[in-house]
Protein backbone atom coordinates (compact mmCIF):
# COMPACT_ATOMS: atom_id res chain seq x y z
CA UNK A 1 0.00 0.00 0.00
CA UNK A 2 1.26 3.48 -0.84
CA UNK A 3 2.11 5.63 1.89
CA UNK A 4 -1.05 8.62 1.06
CA UNK A 5 -3.65 5.25 1.74
CA UNK A 6 -6.31 6.79 3.65
CA UNK A 7 -6.53 3.67 5.24
CA UNK A 8 -5.78 3.39 9.46
CA UNK A 9 -2.06 1.36 10.21
CA UNK A 10 -1.63 -0.59 12.99
CA UNK A 11 0.94 0.32 15.76
CA UNK A 12 4.49 -0.54 15.58
CA UNK A 13 4.55 -1.43 19.38
CA UNK A 14 6.88 -5.18 19.31
CA UNK A 15 10.08 -5.48 19.89
CA UNK A 16 12.43 -8.49 18.91
CA UNK A 17 11.37 -10.27 22.19
CA UNK A 18 7.56 -9.77 22.19
CA UNK A 19 8.43 -10.95 18.66
CA UNK A 20 9.93 -14.59 19.70
CA UNK A 21 7.42 -14.74 22.29
CA UNK A 22 4.30 -14.35 20.11
CA UNK A 23 5.79 -17.11 18.40
CA UNK A 24 6.47 -19.55 21.16
CA UNK A 25 2.87 -18.74 22.35
CA UNK A 26 1.87 -19.79 19.34
CA UNK A 27 3.98 -23.57 18.71
CA UNK A 28 4.31 -24.03 22.53
CA UNK A 29 0.88 -24.62 23.19
CA UNK A 30 -0.46 -24.95 19.57
CA UNK A 31 0.52 -29.31 19.95
CA UNK A 32 2.53 -30.08 22.60
CA UNK A 33 -0.41 -31.32 24.75
CA UNK A 34 -2.53 -32.84 22.04
CA UNK A 35 -0.26 -33.61 19.07
CA UNK A 36 1.76 -36.67 19.95
CA UNK A 37 -1.79 -38.51 19.88
CA UNK A 38 -2.45 -38.24 16.24
CA UNK A 39 1.46 -38.63 15.36
CA UNK A 40 1.71 -41.60 17.73
CA UNK A 41 -1.81 -43.18 15.93
CA UNK A 42 0.22 -42.76 12.23
CA UNK A 43 4.02 -43.77 13.06
CA UNK A 44 4.03 -44.95 16.50
CA UNK A 45 7.61 -44.61 17.70
CA UNK A 46 8.49 -43.08 13.97
CA UNK A 47 6.56 -40.25 15.20
CA UNK A 48 10.23 -38.71 16.34
CA UNK A 49 11.62 -39.19 12.76
CA UNK A 50 8.31 -37.43 12.00
CA UNK A 51 9.24 -34.21 14.13
CA UNK A 52 12.80 -33.88 12.39
CA UNK A 53 11.00 -33.70 9.09
CA UNK A 54 8.27 -31.51 10.19
CA UNK A 55 11.14 -29.55 11.73
CA UNK A 56 13.31 -29.09 8.58
CA UNK A 57 10.67 -28.72 6.29
CA UNK A 58 9.07 -25.81 8.66
CA UNK A 59 12.79 -24.42 8.87
CA UNK A 60 12.35 -23.72 4.91
CA UNK A 61 9.29 -22.03 5.49
CA UNK A 62 10.18 -19.82 8.32
CA UNK A 63 13.25 -18.44 5.96
CA UNK A 64 11.16 -17.67 3.47
CA UNK A 65 8.74 -15.69 5.67
CA UNK A 66 11.71 -13.63 7.17
CA UNK A 67 13.23 -13.27 4.16
CA UNK A 68 9.84 -12.07 2.63
CA UNK A 69 8.50 -10.03 5.68
CA UNK A 70 11.76 -8.38 5.92
CA UNK A 71 10.73 -6.78 1.90
CA UNK A 72 7.25 -6.40 2.90
CA UNK A 73 6.98 -5.32 6.34
CA UNK A 74 2.45 -5.20 7.08
CA UNK A 75 0.22 -7.07 8.01
CA UNK A 76 -1.29 -10.31 5.84
CA UNK A 77 2.30 -12.67 5.76
CA UNK A 78 2.05 -14.82 2.52
CA UNK A 79 -1.65 -13.26 1.51
CA UNK A 80 0.65 -9.98 0.92
CA UNK A 81 3.78 -11.77 -0.46
CA UNK A 82 1.67 -14.32 -2.86
CA UNK A 83 0.15 -11.57 -4.10
CA UNK A 84 2.92 -9.32 -4.61
CA UNK A 85 5.62 -11.79 -6.22
CA UNK A 86 3.15 -14.12 -8.00
CA UNK A 87 -0.08 -12.53 -8.64
CA UNK A 88 -3.81 -11.73 -6.92
CA UNK A 89 -4.43 -15.08 -7.02
CA UNK A 90 -1.68 -17.20 -5.84
CA UNK A 91 -2.15 -14.34 -2.64
CA UNK A 92 -5.92 -15.19 -2.27
CA UNK A 93 -5.13 -18.85 -2.21
CA UNK A 94 -2.97 -18.35 0.88
CA UNK A 95 -4.71 -16.17 2.49
CA UNK A 96 -7.62 -18.15 2.48
CA UNK A 97 -5.56 -21.31 3.40
CA UNK A 98 -4.14 -19.38 6.41
CA UNK A 99 -7.72 -17.68 7.10
CA UNK A 100 -9.63 -21.45 6.94
CA UNK A 101 -6.25 -23.66 8.34
CA UNK A 102 -5.97 -21.21 11.57
CA UNK A 103 -9.41 -20.47 12.29
CA UNK A 104 -9.85 -24.36 12.73
CA UNK A 105 -6.62 -24.19 14.90
CA UNK A 106 -8.54 -21.49 17.44
CA UNK A 107 -11.28 -23.93 17.84
CA UNK A 108 -8.54 -26.85 18.51
CA UNK A 109 -6.78 -24.39 20.68
CA UNK A 110 -9.96 -23.26 22.54
CA UNK A 111 -10.99 -27.22 22.69
CA UNK A 112 -8.04 -28.26 24.57
CA UNK A 113 -8.46 -25.59 27.08
CA UNK A 114 -11.83 -27.29 27.39
CA UNK A 115 -10.49 -30.68 27.58
CA UNK A 116 -8.08 -30.32 29.88
CA UNK A 117 -9.37 -27.81 32.30
CA UNK A 118 -12.63 -29.57 32.49
CA UNK A 119 -12.60 -33.13 32.17
CA UNK A 120 -16.62 -33.85 32.24
CA UNK A 121 -19.78 -33.40 30.67
CA UNK A 122 -19.19 -32.88 26.55
CA UNK A 123 -21.76 -29.83 26.45
CA UNK A 124 -19.63 -28.42 29.74
CA UNK A 125 -16.61 -28.79 28.04
CA UNK A 126 -17.95 -26.89 25.08
CA UNK A 127 -19.56 -23.64 26.52
CA UNK A 128 -16.04 -23.43 28.69
CA UNK A 129 -14.41 -23.28 25.06
CA UNK A 130 -16.71 -20.36 24.07
CA UNK A 131 -16.43 -18.48 27.26
CA UNK A 132 -12.20 -19.06 26.78
CA UNK A 133 -12.82 -17.74 23.31
CA UNK A 134 -14.75 -14.82 24.18
CA UNK A 135 -12.21 -13.97 27.18
CA UNK A 136 -9.52 -14.06 24.60
CA UNK A 137 -10.71 -12.20 22.40
CA UNK A 138 -11.85 -9.37 24.57
CA UNK A 139 -8.20 -9.16 25.88
CA UNK A 140 -6.76 -8.85 22.38
CA UNK A 141 -9.21 -6.27 21.47
CA UNK A 142 -7.89 -4.22 24.11
CA UNK A 143 -4.46 -3.93 21.90
CA UNK A 144 -1.29 -5.92 20.67
CA UNK A 145 0.99 -4.67 23.72
CA UNK A 146 -1.75 -6.57 26.17
CA UNK A 147 -1.57 -9.60 24.05
CA UNK A 148 1.63 -9.98 23.98
CA UNK A 149 1.99 -9.02 28.00
CA UNK A 150 -0.54 -11.71 28.24
CA UNK A 151 1.71 -14.30 26.19
CA UNK A 152 4.88 -13.78 27.99
CA UNK A 153 3.14 -15.13 30.96
CA UNK A 154 1.39 -17.94 29.74
CA UNK A 155 4.54 -19.24 27.67
CA UNK A 156 6.87 -19.04 31.00
CA UNK A 157 4.09 -21.19 32.66
CA UNK A 158 3.46 -23.81 29.98
CA UNK A 159 7.80 -24.07 29.78
CA UNK A 160 7.52 -24.87 33.81
CA UNK A 161 4.83 -27.11 33.39
CA UNK A 162 6.58 -29.40 31.08
CA UNK A 163 10.13 -29.08 32.17
CA UNK A 164 8.47 -30.56 35.00
CA UNK A 165 6.92 -32.89 33.86
CA UNK A 166 9.92 -34.37 31.37
CA UNK A 167 11.98 -33.77 34.76
CA UNK A 168 9.31 -36.64 36.60
CA UNK A 169 9.60 -38.94 33.33
CA UNK A 170 13.49 -38.84 33.83
CA UNK A 171 13.63 -39.20 37.42
CA UNK A 172 10.72 -42.05 37.04
CA UNK A 173 12.36 -44.02 34.76
CA UNK A 174 16.09 -43.96 35.84
CA UNK A 175 14.49 -45.80 38.84
CA UNK A 176 12.27 -48.70 39.54
CA UNK A 177 10.57 -48.06 36.25
CA UNK A 178 11.23 -48.96 33.15
CA UNK A 179 10.55 -48.01 29.53
CA UNK A 180 7.47 -48.94 27.93
CA UNK A 181 7.86 -51.50 26.52
CA UNK A 182 6.93 -51.06 22.66
CA UNK A 183 8.94 -47.66 23.03
CA UNK A 184 11.23 -48.10 20.37
CA UNK A 185 9.83 -51.29 18.10
CA UNK A 186 6.82 -50.38 16.69
CA UNK A 187 7.10 -48.24 13.44
CA UNK A 188 4.45 -47.20 10.83
CA UNK A 189 6.54 -47.37 7.95
CA UNK A 190 7.49 -44.02 5.35
CA UNK A 191 3.59 -43.08 4.61
CA UNK A 192 3.07 -43.22 8.48
CA UNK A 193 6.28 -41.04 9.12
CA UNK A 194 5.33 -38.70 6.66
CA UNK A 195 1.91 -38.12 7.86
CA UNK A 196 2.75 -37.94 11.47
CA UNK A 197 5.24 -35.07 10.17
CA UNK A 198 2.46 -33.31 8.53
CA UNK A 199 0.25 -33.58 11.31
CA UNK A 200 3.43 -32.29 13.83
CA UNK A 201 3.24 -29.38 11.08
CA UNK A 202 0.62 -28.23 13.01
CA UNK A 203 1.85 -27.63 15.80
CA UNK A 204 5.18 -26.14 14.53
CA UNK A 205 3.44 -23.24 11.65
CA UNK A 206 3.18 -20.80 14.51
CA UNK A 207 6.37 -18.90 14.38
CA UNK A 208 4.45 -17.05 11.04
CA UNK A 209 2.55 -15.31 13.57
CA UNK A 210 5.17 -13.01 13.50
CA UNK A 211 5.51 -12.38 9.82
CA UNK A 212 1.73 -11.40 9.57
CA UNK A 213 2.35 -9.07 12.72
CA UNK A 214 5.13 -7.07 10.88
CA UNK A 215 2.83 -3.91 10.56
CA UNK A 216 2.90 -3.92 14.52
CA UNK A 217 7.01 -4.81 14.63
CA UNK A 218 9.33 -2.03 15.11
CA UNK A 219 12.25 -2.32 12.61
CA UNK A 220 10.95 -5.43 11.30
CA UNK A 221 13.28 -5.82 8.39
CA UNK A 222 15.99 -6.30 11.21
CA UNK A 223 13.77 -8.03 14.27
CA UNK A 224 11.38 -10.30 12.16
CA UNK A 225 14.23 -12.58 10.30
CA UNK A 226 15.83 -12.82 13.63
CA UNK A 227 12.44 -13.36 15.60
CA UNK A 228 11.53 -16.48 13.57
CA UNK A 229 14.22 -18.72 13.21
CA UNK A 230 14.83 -18.28 17.31
CA UNK A 231 11.56 -19.11 18.32
CA UNK A 232 11.81 -22.10 15.99
CA UNK A 233 14.88 -23.57 16.83
CA UNK A 234 13.41 -23.31 20.41
CA UNK A 235 10.35 -24.71 19.68
CA UNK A 236 11.73 -27.90 18.20
CA UNK A 237 13.85 -29.04 20.77
CA UNK A 238 11.33 -28.47 23.56
CA UNK A 239 9.21 -31.05 21.31
CA UNK A 240 12.05 -33.21 20.46
CA UNK A 241 12.73 -33.65 24.21
CA UNK A 242 8.71 -33.60 25.21
CA UNK A 243 8.40 -36.09 22.38
CA UNK A 244 11.30 -38.57 23.10
CA UNK A 245 9.99 -38.40 27.03
CA UNK A 246 6.66 -39.05 26.15
CA UNK A 247 7.52 -42.45 24.30
CA UNK A 248 9.64 -43.51 27.08
CA UNK A 249 7.25 -43.60 29.42
CA UNK A 250 3.80 -44.70 27.45
CA UNK A 251 5.23 -45.87 24.39
CA UNK A 252 3.23 -45.60 21.25
CA UNK A 253 0.06 -47.55 21.41
CA UNK A 254 -1.03 -45.71 24.55
CA UNK A 255 0.17 -42.38 23.16
CA UNK A 256 -2.35 -42.91 20.07
CA UNK A 257 -5.23 -43.90 22.22
CA UNK A 258 -4.67 -41.17 24.63
CA UNK A 259 -7.05 -38.14 24.52
CA UNK A 260 -4.57 -36.24 26.84
CA UNK A 261 -1.13 -37.93 25.72
CA UNK A 262 1.17 -36.01 28.25
CA UNK A 263 -1.41 -36.64 31.15
CA UNK A 264 -0.95 -40.62 30.00
CA UNK A 265 2.96 -40.44 30.11
CA UNK A 266 3.06 -39.07 33.39
CA UNK A 267 0.49 -41.20 34.58
CA UNK A 268 2.48 -44.44 32.55
CA UNK A 269 4.88 -43.76 35.48
CA UNK A 270 3.27 -43.70 38.81
CA UNK A 271 3.58 -40.25 38.86
CA UNK A 272 -0.40 -39.45 39.21
CA UNK A 273 0.34 -36.37 41.39
CA UNK A 274 1.28 -34.77 38.51
CA UNK A 275 -1.46 -35.26 36.34
CA UNK A 276 -3.74 -32.05 37.99
CA UNK A 277 -0.29 -29.66 36.73
CA UNK A 278 -0.31 -31.35 33.73
CA UNK A 279 -3.79 -30.43 33.18
CA UNK A 280 -3.50 -26.73 34.28
CA UNK A 281 0.07 -26.55 31.90
CA UNK A 282 -2.73 -27.53 28.86
CA UNK A 283 -4.94 -24.96 29.55
CA UNK A 284 -2.39 -22.23 30.48
CA UNK A 285 -0.27 -23.38 27.09
CA UNK A 286 -3.57 -23.56 25.11
CA UNK A 287 -4.48 -20.43 25.75
CA UNK A 288 -1.64 -18.89 25.05
CA UNK A 289 -1.80 -20.12 21.89
CA UNK A 290 -4.92 -19.07 20.95
CA UNK A 291 -4.30 -15.19 21.61
CA UNK A 292 -1.53 -14.85 19.73
CA UNK A 293 -3.68 -17.30 16.87
CA UNK A 294 -6.57 -14.81 16.97
CA UNK A 295 -3.87 -11.72 16.75
CA UNK A 296 -2.43 -13.44 13.56
CA UNK A 297 -5.59 -14.37 11.82
CA UNK A 298 -7.38 -11.21 12.52
CA UNK A 299 -4.43 -9.68 10.86
CA UNK A 300 -4.72 -11.55 7.54
CA UNK A 301 -8.26 -11.28 7.51
CA UNK A 302 -7.62 -7.52 7.60
CA UNK A 303 -5.32 -7.67 4.64
CA UNK A 304 -7.40 -9.47 2.57
CA UNK A 305 -10.34 -6.71 3.34
CA UNK A 306 -7.73 -4.05 2.56
CA UNK A 307 -7.61 -5.57 -0.99
CA UNK A 308 -11.28 -6.51 -1.37
CA UNK A 309 -10.94 -10.32 -1.23
CA UNK A 310 -13.08 -10.24 1.52
CA UNK A 311 -15.72 -7.99 2.75
CA UNK A 312 -14.48 -4.35 3.13
CA UNK A 313 -15.94 -4.32 6.56
CA UNK A 314 -13.67 -6.26 7.84
CA UNK A 315 -10.60 -3.73 7.04
CA UNK A 316 -11.51 -1.82 10.14
CA UNK A 317 -8.85 -0.45 12.31
CA UNK A 318 -10.26 0.49 16.00
CA UNK A 319 -9.25 3.96 16.35
CA UNK A 320 -8.04 3.73 19.91
CA UNK A 321 -6.77 0.38 20.29
CA UNK A 322 -5.22 0.44 16.67
CA UNK A 323 -6.32 -3.60 16.20
CA UNK A 324 -8.27 -4.55 13.38
CA UNK A 325 -11.52 -5.18 15.51
CA UNK A 326 -14.41 -6.01 13.07
CA UNK A 327 -12.42 -9.04 11.77
CA UNK A 328 -11.37 -10.35 14.92
CA UNK A 329 -15.65 -9.91 16.22
CA UNK A 330 -15.93 -12.35 13.05
CA UNK A 331 -13.29 -14.43 14.46
CA UNK A 332 -14.94 -14.90 18.04
CA UNK A 333 -18.09 -15.97 16.09
CA UNK A 334 -17.17 -18.31 13.87
CA UNK A 335 -14.66 -20.14 16.27
CA UNK A 336 -17.28 -19.72 19.05
CA UNK A 337 -19.76 -21.66 16.37
CA UNK A 338 -17.27 -24.21 15.70
CA UNK A 339 -15.95 -25.24 19.12
CA UNK A 340 -19.90 -26.20 19.74
CA UNK A 341 -19.52 -28.62 16.92
CA UNK A 342 -15.78 -29.92 15.86
CA UNK A 343 -14.34 -32.64 17.10
CA UNK A 344 -10.11 -31.90 18.25
CA UNK A 345 -8.59 -34.09 16.64
CA UNK A 346 -10.23 -34.13 13.01
CA UNK A 347 -9.59 -30.46 13.03
CA UNK A 348 -5.38 -30.73 13.40
CA UNK A 349 -5.47 -32.61 9.82
CA UNK A 350 -7.66 -29.61 8.33
CA UNK A 351 -5.43 -27.15 9.94
CA UNK A 352 -2.39 -28.76 8.20
CA UNK A 353 -4.09 -28.97 4.54
CA UNK A 354 -4.69 -25.03 4.88
CA UNK A 355 -1.48 -23.71 6.31
CA UNK A 356 1.04 -26.18 4.33
CA UNK A 357 -0.65 -25.01 1.22
CA UNK A 358 -0.02 -21.17 2.48
CA UNK A 359 3.98 -22.36 3.19
CA UNK A 360 4.03 -23.65 -0.26
CA UNK A 361 3.42 -19.84 -1.72
CA UNK A 362 5.33 -18.62 0.50
CA UNK A 363 8.10 -20.45 -0.66
CA UNK A 364 7.09 -20.11 -4.29
CA UNK A 365 7.25 -16.31 -3.59
CA UNK A 366 10.79 -15.84 -1.83
CA UNK A 367 12.44 -17.73 -5.00
CA UNK A 368 11.31 -15.38 -7.23
CA UNK A 369 13.18 -12.93 -4.76
CA UNK A 370 16.32 -10.89 -6.62
CA UNK A 371 19.87 -11.33 -5.13
CA UNK A 372 19.21 -8.04 -3.02
CA UNK A 373 16.52 -9.56 -0.88
CA UNK A 374 17.70 -12.69 -0.52
CA UNK A 375 18.79 -13.66 2.94
CA UNK A 376 19.11 -17.49 2.27
CA UNK A 377 19.70 -19.55 -0.82
CA UNK A 378 17.48 -20.55 -3.08
CA UNK A 379 17.59 -24.65 -2.14
CA UNK A 380 16.09 -24.31 0.69
CA UNK A 381 12.78 -22.42 -0.79
CA UNK A 382 12.87 -25.79 -3.42
CA UNK A 383 12.97 -27.74 -0.06
CA UNK A 384 10.52 -26.13 1.49
CA UNK A 385 7.68 -26.00 -1.29
CA UNK A 386 8.58 -29.90 -2.23
CA UNK A 387 8.22 -31.01 1.24
CA UNK A 388 4.68 -28.98 1.80
CA UNK A 389 3.65 -30.50 -0.97
CA UNK A 390 4.53 -33.91 0.62
CA UNK A 391 3.00 -33.58 3.32
CA UNK A 392 -0.45 -32.60 2.58
CA UNK A 393 -0.75 -35.60 -0.30
CA UNK A 394 0.12 -37.80 2.85
CA UNK A 395 -2.78 -36.38 5.43
CA UNK A 396 -5.33 -38.48 6.00
CA UNK A 397 -8.21 -38.91 3.51
CA UNK A 398 -10.72 -37.25 5.42
CA UNK A 399 -8.79 -33.93 5.80
CA UNK A 400 -7.41 -33.98 1.97
CA UNK A 401 -11.01 -34.02 0.83
CA UNK A 402 -12.44 -31.29 3.47
CA UNK A 403 -9.18 -29.17 2.10
CA UNK A 404 -10.38 -29.54 -0.92
CA UNK A 405 -14.03 -28.68 -0.95
CA UNK A 406 -13.13 -25.56 1.02
CA UNK A 407 -10.57 -24.42 -1.41
CA UNK A 408 -12.86 -24.65 -4.02
CA UNK A 409 -15.77 -23.03 -2.37
CA UNK A 410 -13.04 -20.31 -1.86
CA UNK A 411 -11.60 -19.90 -5.62
CA UNK A 412 -15.33 -20.42 -6.90
CA UNK A 413 -16.88 -17.48 -4.53
CA UNK A 414 -13.84 -15.26 -5.71
CA UNK A 415 -14.84 -16.04 -9.08
CA UNK A 416 -18.00 -14.96 -8.57
CA UNK A 417 -17.14 -11.61 -6.89
CA UNK A 418 -14.79 -10.42 -9.55
CA UNK A 419 -17.53 -11.21 -12.11
CA UNK A 420 -19.92 -9.05 -10.70
CA UNK A 421 -17.59 -6.27 -9.51
CA UNK A 422 -16.72 -6.18 -13.34
CA UNK A 423 -20.27 -6.33 -15.13
CA UNK A 424 -21.27 -3.75 -12.14
CA UNK A 425 -18.14 -1.41 -13.60
CA UNK A 426 -19.47 -1.80 -17.43
CA UNK A 427 -22.65 -0.68 -16.61
CA UNK A 428 -22.03 2.17 -13.74
CA UNK A 429 -22.85 5.28 -15.61
CA UNK A 430 -19.82 7.65 -15.77
CA UNK A 431 -18.63 10.17 -13.54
Amino acid sequence: MSSDDPQPRLARRLGTTDAVLLGLGSMVGAGVYAVFGPAARAAGSGLLVGLVIAALIAFCNATASAQLAAAYPTSGGTYVYGRERLGPWWGFVAGWGFVIGKTASCAAMALTVATYALPGPWWAQRLLAVAVVIGLMSLNYRGVTKTAALTRLLVAVSLVVLTAVVGSIAIRLSGPAQVASDGLDHWGGLYGILQAAGLLFFALAGYARIATMGEEVREPRRTIPRAIPIALCITVVLYLVVGLAALAAAGPARLASATAPLAEAVRSVGADALVPVVRIGAAIGASGALLALIAGVGRTTLAMARHRDLPGWLAAVHPRYRVPHHAELALGVIVSALVLVSDLRGVIGFSSFGVLVYYAIANAAAYTQSAADRRWPRALQILGLGGCIALVITLPWTSLLAGCLIFAAGLAGRRIVIAGRVRHERTAPPG
